[in-house]
């Protein structure tokens, strides 16, 4: 018996050394208390997130890639057959023109031609449509060119396209002319895609007296005018009450209007109006030199 006693401690003893490894490997495999939870937090407030994985290659060049630009300009209109609008300038309808510069624009000039004769062709309206499309695309400058009306030209013209400049032509068309206008700009608005949120109204020789008369009289709302070779008019009630604009008169000095225009320019600046005056060696007509010098001006007005 003595001698068994010695085999029988040692079997005790690898016993508990198994046993007490398990115990304490099922100890720490059991699930924490609700209070060492609380304590860690992970408990109290809602779960984090999964850490996201990371993306491919192919998706991360997707994601990294930038947003192709939208169309410019947005739509085309419908195709127009018309003896107004001359090559280089597309048809908005049967009496309007327009030109888009190459890239988006929210700035739009509505011009104003002078007195042009009955016909496919002539060099009065070649001329003009020539030169607000190229110094408008220069400016990056939206443009329409809608068309007067007949009856409307000086004595001895009568056949020819023409607008009210003043006294009871004005108050009979005006009112027409700028609701017209309002309905052209939709609907470049609507080929282009885009608002013009601003809008210069000019002319040259009948146009700028016209552009003159609307300014004068309150009758469009633009943010800036031009009259070039041409423009003239006398201070009216409705002048004291506008908010000033911006207003270029540009003239030849080879041209008669000088001294019309002049007037114009101290009739504007008599009611706080900006006005810049240029005069250059040219004749009449519509010359890109004084729509260079307007959107300039225009501009500068735009950022005091």
């Amino acid at each position: 018996m003595r001698g068994a006693a010695p085999g029988l401690w040692i079997t005790r003893l690898i016993t508990a050394l198994v046993i007490v490894p398990c115990a304490c490997n099922s100890a720490a495999d059991a699930p924490r208390s609700k209070r060492a939870l609380a304590h860690d937090g992970a408990a109290l407030g809602p779960a984090a997130p999964r850490s996201a994985p990371r993306p491919t290659a192919s998706v991360t060049a997707a994601t990294s890639a930038q947003p192709e630009q939208a169309p410019w300009p947005r739509a085309r209109p419908p195709r127009v057959e018309t003896d107004w609008c001359i090559d280089g300038v597309d048809a908005l309808d049967e009496e309007t023109c327009y030109a888009l510069p190459d890239a988006p624009t929210r700035a739009l000039l509505i011009y104003l031609h002078g007195i042009v004769p009955p016909g496919k062709e002539s060099q009065q309206k070649t001329n003009f449509e020539m030169v607000v499309a190229r110094a408008s695309r220069r400016a990056g400058v939206a443009t329409l060119m809608p068309r007067g009306k007949v009856g409307l030209a000086p004595k001895g013209y009568a056949s020819w396209w023409g607008w009210p400049t003043g006294g009871p032509a004005y108050d009979k068309h005006a009112a027409a002319f700028v609701a017209t206008f309002a309905e052209k700009r939709r609907k470049l608005e609507e080929i282009a895609g885009v608002r013009f949120s601003r809008v210069y109204v000019a002319g040259s020789s009948s146009g700028a007296f016209f552009a003159a008369a609307l300014a004068l009289r309150g009758g469009i709302n633009a943010d800036g005018f031009g009259a070039m070779s041409g423009g003239g008019g006398q201070a009216t009630p409705e002048l004291a009450t506008l908010e000033p604009r911006p207003f270029y008169i540009g003239f030849g000095s080879h041209d008669a209007v000088g001294r019309s225009a002049r007037g114009l320019a101290g009739v504007l600046r008599g009611a706080g109006w900006p006005v810049r005056v240029a005069e250059h060696p040219v004749g009449h007509g519509a010359k890109e030199i004084y729509l260079d010098e307007a959107f300039a001006f225009w501009r500068e007005h735009e950022a005091r």
